[in-house]
């Protein structure tokens, strides 16, 4: 079988969610019968996860890019209407070496927050992750039509990720 990037990458997080005490089972989740999905994930039968990586961050603004298109935002869907509140976005950044994780909640927020400065919603919306050395990630999505500008930022501790999924 061939092995892709996100095989690689989401098997970095996975690996550290499996490495966790409390830890029972992983599938991947099924969209639909005989549709299985290749970034969502459920974790002991009673909490779904959501993975997606960003390489490398930007010249810059040093910024870790995670793109969500309506298809994402479909599947994340599937997830909420499967495990109701217990959904988590993980956010690999690759060239770092770490994982940052949120929930769909806090992802469907910055959403909301671009949709409000926008008026109204978008075909596809960037999430940015920066990791700023010895600090917290700060997450956030762009000011709508000016470069260099953030909506509010959320701070994220870096050892939240794997137990936030677990709490």
């Amino acid at each position: 079988m061939r092995i892709n990037d996100d095989h690689m990458y989401h098997g970095a997080a996975l690996t550290q969610i499996a490495e966790y005490p409390g830890f029972k089972a992983i599938n991947t989740f099924e969209l639909k019968e005989s549709e299985k999905s290749s970034s969502a994930f459920t974790i002991n039968q009673n909490t779904g996860v959501y993975l997606k990586y960003s390489s490398k961050p930007t010249k810059g603004f040093k910024e870790y890019v995670f793109t969500f298109t309506q298809a994402h935002f479909d599947e994340l869907k599937s997830l909420r209407d499967h495990y109701a509140v217990r959904v988590f976005i993980v956010l690999v950044c690759i060239k770092a070496k770490e994982i940052c994780v949120l929930t769909l909640d806090e992802l469907e927020a910055h959403r909301q927050g671009r949709e409000d400065a926008f008026g109204g919603p978008e075909p596809q919306y960037q999430l940015l992750v920066t990791v700023p050395p010895n600090k917290s990630f700060r997450v956030y999505m762009n000011t709508p039509g000016k470069k260099g500008r953030s909506l509010k930022q959320q701070i994220v501790s870096r050892n939240s990720f794997p137990r936030a999924i677990f709490q």
